[in-house]
């Protein structure tokens, strides 16, 4: 099997509820090398009134636990992440950047709350979008809305969701109920990640070696291969691309303006304009030859 991904993880050092020090992630580390990990995306928390350590310590800290980790497995690679939740005020956070998206790139880990409606599930998921992000599902097993109906999942999924489960949850070691739904998802082609979302060494541990050979045992080693390396190698590529909304925006100038802005305030290696293709009256002005990026 290629190189394992885990994109849902608490190893940042004194952030959150995750790895107190960097003596435990060293450990956290150091059991997902074992199980043939290669590629993490950390996620610390972010939720009002409860995890809101600053993102330039959250930053600090990663930096020192990459820097611990190139020493010890310098075949590994982490990547920054958020765990964002609903509650949130996500647009403010996504267009000033205030937390890091998933790798840097277009993509944003959403968690919501266990009893949370599928109407607030669902205006949440179209709020990200409507940013021009594409968000994540984290552990959707564990909400209501989406374990008791699979249908609802299929709705998230076709509006642009992409769904993550927890590795323990496929391997049953949360509550049957969860297993059963994991599974529903895997047999409907809905899942697109498996996270192990550990938080340390003892209770909550990095498991995704056992997962990836439970998922290759029952749905074979190709579709094992892409929840848990192609889909996130898919985070990676996404990198440094933008996507802008245009709505409003009715004149070239006023596009570029928009184009211009965004570089000014990150890297940019694509940009991807969603529009009406009626807007404008011309779609070649979408042209991006058309400026210098």
């Amino acid at each position: 099997m290629k190189e394992l991904f885990d994109v849902h993880c608490h190893m940042v050092p004194g952030v959150d509820d995750g790895a107190a020090d960097l003596e435990e992630s060293l450990a956290m580390l150091k059991m997902q090398h074992e199980d043939g990990v290669r590629k993490i995306i950390i996620t610390p928390h972010y939720r009002r009134r409860m995890f809101e350590t600053p993102a330039k310590k959250v930053h600090e800290q990663f930096l020192k636990l990459q820097e611990a980790a190139k020493k010890e497995y310098p075949d590994m690679s982490l990547y920054l992440g958020c765990e964002l939740h609903s509650n949130m005020d996500l647009q403010d956070i996504l267009e000033k950047r205030k937390y890091v998206t998933m790798a840097g790139s277009s993509y944003v880990l959403l968690e919501f709350s266990e009893g949370d409606s599928a109407q607030h599930i669902r205006e949440r998921v179209y709020n990200v979008l409507s940013c021009g992000y594409e968000p994540i599902i984290a552990h959707v097993e564990r909400y209501q809305a989406t374990v008791k109906s699979v249908g609802f999942s299929s709705d998230l999924v076709d509006m642009g969701a992409r769904l993550q489960v927890n590795v323990e949850s496929i391997l049953g070691k949360y509550t049957w109920g969860a297993k059963r739904y994991c599974r529903k998802l895997m047999k409907e082609d809905l899942l697109g990640f498996v996270g192990s979302d550990s938080h340390n060494t003892k209770t909550r541990i990095p498991n995704i070696g056992a997962g990836a050979a439970y998922v290759s045992k029952k749905m074979g080693e190709a579709y094992a291969e892409r929840i848990f390396h192609d889909n996130p190698m898919e985070i990676l590529r996404d990198a440094g691309n933008v996507a802008i909304s245009l709505q409003g925006v009715s004149t070239w100038k006023g596009i570029q303006n928009e184009i211009l802005h965004i570089m000014d305030s990150r890297p940019v290696r694509k940009i991807y304009l969603f529009y009406d293709s009626d807007m404008l009256g011309n779609t070649a002005v979408y042209n991006l030859s058309l400026i210098h990026i």
